[in-house]
């Protein structure tokens, strides 16, 4: 499946109070093991503040710039090991080659040679501001993807009670429906097969409902069979006037889809288009693993007559949802050369 593009923060990086307290803060406290406590005037204390302040902000802004070009090309969560190796390293080059930089002219300065216990103890002090920042970035960040992360699971779950609503398009308890057709089921004279089948697969697709209510994906192969119970009973009623055909390869089964999103739009295609003798309606399921898509499309010959025009809602219900579910790309929707056609991005496993 192609990666999704690389992104940028959830939400854009205003860090101006972080850089502008900070750095201030920062400059002042990693003198402290430099003997801040014992400086003889203030005059001194002011001009080893603000050659600290300058190296500060220097590895400040470094790291800054560091991590939101290491975030944009690993964004994902299980990137995020990876992305911290890669901060950890760098910044510890970093760091030593500044410190061997700075060390080397200063002891040439004072006419001296930097030895290594100098070097060690000068390098801990410059860790401290780069490490600092990456913690003050990476928890920021992790904070704002965990309250993006509960905003998104509310959204879910509604979105998903919305759809379940709408599929069932009925007040009462899908329990007490789902039993009471059992009950029918086996009221039902054995000789007649037929109304015994239509009533178990009414059955069924009230228990595909009552199973995926609190699921956000499920397997393609499991939407799949629902859909063809789902379209079983329609075709008691449109016979030869609907025509179904299914394109969809082993390799798609194993990808996941958004509960009742593929019924969805076979529903809608039933709803809001003319199957008869002369016009019959043709459906068309289809999936290309490679370009990571489930297809659902249908001629176009929309109903003059009946129900009303269609608003658009179970589409947009079907789109939100998938982009809750952060899928790796959009859900398509277009309509050309007599043809209507939503593609279905495939999910990986929740």
């Amino acid at each position: 499946m192609p990666e999704p593009a690389a992104l940028s923060p959830l939400h854009p990086l205003n860090d101006r109070r972080f850089v502008f307290i900070g750095v201030p803060v920062l400059a002042l406290l990693v003198l402290l093991p430099r003997g801040l406590l014992h400086v003889r005037s203030w005059q001194e204390l002011v001009v080893a503040w603000l050659i600290s302040l300058v190296f500060t902000t220097a590895f400040w802004l470094s790291g800054r710039a560091l991590w939101l070009g290491l975030f944009r090309r690993m964004p994902r969560v299980e990137q995020t090991a990876r992305r911290l190796w890669w901060l950890a390293g760098t910044n510890t080059l970093t760091a030593m080659l500044v410190t061997l930089g700075l060390g080397n002219v200063a002891a040439w300065t004072q006419g001296g040679q930097l030895d290594a216990a100098t070097f060690w103890f000068e390098f801990g002090l410059n860790m401290v501001p780069t490490v600092v920042v990456q913690l003050i970035y990476e928890s920021r960040h992790f904070f704002q993807q965990w309250t993006e992360n509960v905003r998104r699971a509310e959204q879910l779950q509604s979105a998903g009670v919305q759809s379940q609503l709408e599929a069932l398009q009925s007040q009462l308890d899908p329990h007490f429906l789902f039993n009471n057709l059992n009950t029918l089921s086996a009221l039902i004279e054995p000789e007649n097969e037929p109304a015994q089948q239509f009533v178990e697969q009414l059955a069924d697709v009230y228990r595909y409902v009552l199973l995926t209510r609190d699921k956000t994906t499920v397997p393609l192969a499991e939407e799949l069979a629902f859909v063809d119970t789902f379209l079983a009973l329609h075709k008691a009623r449109f016979r030869d006037n609907l025509r179904v055909t299914t394109a969809v390869p082993s390799a798609a089964l194993g990808h996941f889809v958004a509960p009742l999103s593929v019924q969805l739009l076979v529903e809608n295609a039933l709803k809001h288009n003319v199957a008869s003798r002369e016009h019959p309606l043709e459906l068309r399921l289809s999936a290309d693993t490679a370009a990571g898509y489930f297809t659902v499309e249908n001629t176009l010959r929309p109903r003059t007559a009946g129900l009303a025009p269609g608003t658009g809602t179970g589409l947009r219900n079907v789109r939100h949802r998938y982009e809750l579910l952060r899928a790796p790309r959009l859900v398509e929707v277009r309509s050309a050369d007599g043809w209507f056609r939503v593609r279905l991005p495939l999910l990986s496993a929740s």
